[in-house]
């Protein structure tokens, strides 16, 4: 499955016949479904390094994972969080948001989701036909993957090939809109086909999951398309609100060692992506951002790792100065916010949210006796708490603001801040920083308030280089093709000003 990683890649490799008479070629239904979940949290086949899936593409395997490169280029982006190692490749352009199309980042990612669509048009192929249940199940929830891979390269890249078939010849470029309207009707089509929320087997998505990225592409749709669809985006929100998944009482559970049993954090988490120290060993989920917030110094954070790389932009600590918030998980290493030197883990404040620590014990979670270095917490990638802003935003955009500040102040209240009384675009924006800072998604939301690339009129520190931060250019709203593709592949054109 590794030769399938580019879709320009001599994909046909998946029919060859094995040269090595002691290598089944039979398709092995459960292992392949089972890699297809494994992508989302995994890099490879032998744990933190060893059969990498992206080993053909440079990439150092412990950053190619589907979370950690999309962590990047979403968070070090924007206005949450800044990353201290800029003798790494691909850091800097993140960091202050100049990346090129030969950004290593850029490829890994655009490989890396090319890679889970892939795992699941082949899975989709070997199962046509199949009218058992659980095959029918099983390829709902590829389907799902799949849609969910292609969300991400929709939005990041915009008009990418679309291609539902494991092929051997150059496809051809989809423009944004035709892949919306593909992920649309995909997600319709497949919402009656998966289980129950809340009624299948844990680490596999539900009927809550589709209605919550149904939400998230409506929420976008103006962005995707040019035409708003905020009422849909509220519906589809209101609908995972409705369902069995409620918001956790406690809010920093959902990021602790123990959130895979934490029945708390646990009713909140619509699709985990699986970490544990024994048996999905990555540097790229929660391992990663564990370790690369905390240092020795800091509060105990569940691991004998401390890699002191990330910390928080003052853009982000400023969000929560006005009044008690839970959520605001900070670390003080200056009695000023201001990150002074871009170069020290130590200048500005910590971040303090993602551990390895037990909710009711307070120390390490660790899957056996020995050291404890990779932590056990799970991703806790789409959440219902999403759906409760994203009803909020629509629902105000759409001229309700009543019906907005309720579900608004459900996840203030939830966080012990101060309720609000009155909505405005700039406040929504904000919460949806204090909700999911270092969570992977913050260009997406600034995209759509017209506050990342151009001459906007929000500002952060360390924009584009600058300490006081400074606009960039308006191209950066969409990631460039990597020219890797580009070079193989006539029948791309490239974004616009790359």
């Amino acid at each position: 499955m590794a030769l399938t990683l580019g879709l320009t890649s001599c994909v046909d490799d998946l029919n060859v016949t094995p040269i090595n008479p002691q290598v089944s070629q039979e398709f092995d239904q459960q292992a392949v479904f089972t890699k297809i979940y494994a992508s989302l949290g995994m890099t490879g086949m032998q744990g933190t390094a060893g059969g990498g899936d992206l080993d053909a593409m440079g990439i150092d395997e412990g950053q190619s994972g589907f979370y950690r490169t999309l962590w990047y280029l979403n968070n070090l982006a924007g206005d949450e969080a800044l990353c201290c190692w800029f003798s790494d490749q691909g850091v800097t352009e993140a960091n202050y948001t100049g990346w090129t199309d030969t950004d290593v980042f850029v490829q890994g990612l655009y490989y890396r989701l090319f890679f889970g669509a892939t795992l699941c048009n082949h899975f989709l192929e070997m199962t046509e036909g199949a009218e058992d249940a659980e095959t029918q199940l099983q390829r709902a929830e590829a389907r799902f993957i799949r849609a969910l891979n292609y969300y991400y390269l929709m939005d990041m890249y915009a008009n990418v090939p679309l291609v539902t078939r494991v092929v051997n010849e150059n496809p051809q470029q989809a423009q944004r809109a035709d892949i919306f309207a593909f992920l649309e009707q995909e997600l319709l089509e497949i919402q009656n086909e998966m289980s129950q929320p809340n009624a299948g087997m844990y680490y596999r998505v539900d009927r809550a999951a589709a209605w919550l990225l149904l939400s998230r592409l409506y929420l976008n749709a103006e962005v995707y398309t040019g035409t708003a669809r905020w009422a849909d985006a509220a519906t589809y929100a209101e609908k995972v609100i409705n369902s069995s998944y409620k918001l956790a009482d406690n809010y920093a559970a959902l990021f602790m060692g123990d959130n895979d049993s934490n029945a708390d954090a646990m009713q909140e988490i619509i699709l985990p992506i699986a970490q544990h120290g024994n048996y999905t060993k990555t540097y790229s989920g929660s391992y990663f951002l564990v370790a690369a917030t905390h240092t020795a110094g800091m509060p105990e954070w569940g691991t004998v790792d401390g890699w002191g790389g990330i910390r928080a932009r003052k853009s982000l600590v400023e969000k929560f100065q006005n009044g008690a918030d839970d959520r605001a998980m900070f670390y003080q290493t200056a009695d000023d916010p201001t990150i002074s030197d871009p170069n020290a883990f130590t200048s500005g404040w910590g971040v303090t949210k993602w551990n390895n620590l037990d909710s009711k014990t307070g120390g390490p979670v660790a899957s056996n006796d020995v050291e404890v270095k990779v932590p056990e917490t799970d991703i806790p990638f789409l959440r219902a708490a999403e759906a409760y802003l994203t009803y909020a935003e629509a629902m105000f955009r759409d001229g309700n603001e009543g019906a907005a500040i309720e579900k608004f102040n459900a996840l203030r209240e939830r966080a012990n801040a101060q309720t609000v009384s009155n909505l405005t675009l700039n406040l929504i924006r904000d919460e949806w920083a204090r909700e999911f800072y270092f969570e992977g998604r913050r260009r997406i939301d600034l995209v759509r308030f017209n506050s990342f690339g151009g001459n906007t009129d929000y500002n952060w520190d360390w924009k584009a280089g600058v300490a006081n931060g400074t606009s960039f250019d308006a191209k950066y709203n969409i990631l460039p093709l990597p020219v890797s593709d580009m070079n193989a592949n006539s029948n791309l054109v490239q974004n616009p000003g790359y």
